[in-house]
């Protein structure tokens, strides 16, 4: 039975729709302060899809991160402690500890690594307004932290995705299953 090659092409179909670059802004903005999926995975497509215009999907991705990311903040600051209980309920009280001491050790480094790296970035922008970092050095690693992760990616897929998806095609299955298998054992490892 064959599941992640038709998902790949429903994938792709959908990255070429005309509002596609709508639900990419939208995930974005969403991924930034609450949503748990990352825009990788409709930037990639997208980019794979539209290698010619990989940079404008990288700048919206950017943008409507960080604007995101604003809203992660202003919740922060205006409300962390009465989302303490979602952020237990959600499993984050380690990674908000994590995030706080960061921000004590350093700063502006603290913001620009979440939001280059998979480390949940929306959990930074909540400590970052809890904690009251200024706003001018948490915009400015945003935009270089977001913007360098996304750029990349995109450039990447453009650059060497229309090349290498024939390749992997023939084993989209394999690879498939085995990411559903490394998130598994990742889970259980983790837990």
């Amino acid at each position: 039975m064959k599941l992640f090659e038709p998902l790949y092409d429903r994938v792709i179909g959908w990255s070429r729709h005309p509002k596609a670059p709508w639900f990419l802004g939208g995930l974005s903005f969403a991924e930034s302060s609450f949503f748990p999926i990352p825009p990788d995975v409709m930037l990639m497509p997208m980019c794979l899809a539209r290698p010619n215009r990989w940079w404008q999907l990288a700048l919206l991705t950017t943008i409507t991160s960080v604007l995101g990311g604003l809203l992660g903040y202003l919740v922060g600051a205006w409300a962390l402690e009465a989302m303490v209980p979602w952020i237990e309920r959600m499993g984050w009280t380690a990674k908000l500890a994590t995030a706080n001491n960061w921000f004590d050790r350093w700063g502006f480094a603290a913001v620009f690594i979440a939001g280059f790296s998979p480390i949940p970035y929306k959990v930074f922008t909540l400590a970052a307004g809890g904690m009251g970092m200024p706003l001018l050095p948490f915009v400015a690693a945003s935009i270089v932290g977001r913007g360098g992760r996304f750029f990349l990616v995109g450039w990447l897929m453009a650059r060497f995705g229309p090349s290498i998806e024939p390749r992997i095609r023939p084993f989209m299955e394999w690879l498939g299953w085995g990411s559903v298998a490394l998130m598994v054992a990742a889970y259980l490892i983790l837990r």
